[in-house]
């Protein structure tokens, strides 16, 4: 049965409140974990030109459509403008490329992936400098981006746009500078990072917040190690109040989770490929928590970002880099 729980965007869309993660989901592994989720009734599929996985996702699309098993007006698909191509001249050419390995003739939602840009080289290499950092545009500008996200939206390529990981203050500056408000800021949200005040704001602006990492995301430890970056990430299934409270639903962890997500009002996109946790991860509108509960899990907040981006060294130097790790001052 599809996901039949929706927000409301502030241009009238809908947007299902769960849906299915896929970075760090290697092409085969997201044939076969998209065929599972589209089949327990997923409809949210989130991706973005980086996770190197528009193709894979293009080809099931294709194959549900063309066996009518789903109408294109029933999936939202989200894709992201990169941080290789945040520059103007860069929007258009860019998601016409994603919609090409997507196989379809428009996104539901096109966001700007970072409020930050980097270099690449001809072959599509990132440039680096001589201590090895990511070589960094600091010539970004949102405003001038964003006026031609909105003309993807008047010309049919995008029936949403928004940002992600932007702050509150970018956000802000945002709005002083459009025609069409975004509708989206997708940001790592989770009872260890709350950032009430960037999700309140959205909220009072009519900013429909998603949550990536709903679940922590142990996939960045891997990023972090192939960066040679040490950092211990915490476990958020193994917090003793998200695991007491699931033992009173008779629900697994994650699912406490997502739930306290969804009842706080933000949208999520858990990440996995595992058939059971798939399955599990939308099953999550048959309990609700109590008032005291959505309380205990609300007060677990640490301020503890997983993603970082310690793994992409060199993003730091930019001016619109806004987060803390180990090498920002």
């Amino acid at each position: 049965m599809a996901c039949t729980k929706f927000v409301t965007l502030n241009n009238g869309e809908k947007m299902p409140v769960i849906g299915v993660g896929t970075w760090q989901a290697p092409d085969d592994e997201i044939e076969t974990a998209l065929d599972v989720a589209l089949a327990a009734g997923y409809r949210h599929i989130d991706t973005a030109p980086v996770y190197g996985n528009e193709k894979a996702i293009g080809r099931v699309l294709k194959r549900w459509l063309d066996a009518g098993k789903v109408k294109r007006e029933e999936l939202y698909i989200v894709t992201k403008l990169p941080p290789i191509a945040n520059r103007p001249h860069e929007v258009e050419p860019t998601i016409k490329q994603s919609l090409a390995d997507l196989q379809l003739d428009y996104v539901d939602m096109y966001l700007v992936h970072t409020p930050f840009t980097v270099f690449i080289n001809p072959d599509g290499s990132f440039q680096y400098d001589d201590e090895g950092r990511v070589k960094v545009d600091k010539s970004t500008n949102h405003a001038a981006v964003w006026a031609e996200m909105e003309k993807l939206v008047a010309n049919g390529l995008a029936k949403s746009i928004g940002v992600s990981n932007f702050s509150k203050e970018q956000v802000a500056r945002l709005l002083q500078n459009c025609k069409i408000r975004p509708a989206n800021n997708q940001i790592e949200h989770h009872v260890y990072l709350q950032q009430r005040d960037l999700v309140d704001f959205c909220k009072a602006e009519n900013v429909v917040v998603t949550a990536y990492s709903p679940l922590g995301s142990k996939g960045i430890a891997k990023f972090n190690t192939a960066a040679g970056v040490v950092r211990d990430l915490p476990d958020l299934m193994d917090i003793p109040e998200v695991k007491e409270i699931a033992a009173a639903h008779k629900k697994t962890p994650a699912q406490v989770l997502l739930r306290w997500i969804i009842d706080t009002g933000v949208v999520a996109i858990p990440k996995s490929t595992n058939e059971a946790r798939l399955k599990q991860n939308l099953d999550v509108f048959d309990f609700e928590l109590s008032a005291e509960e959505v309380a205990r899990l609300s007060a677990l907040d640490k301020n503890i970002r997983i993603c970082d981006f310690s793994f992409f060294r060199g993003v730091e130097q930019h001016p619109e880099f806004t987060f803390k790790n180990q090498f920002t001052n």
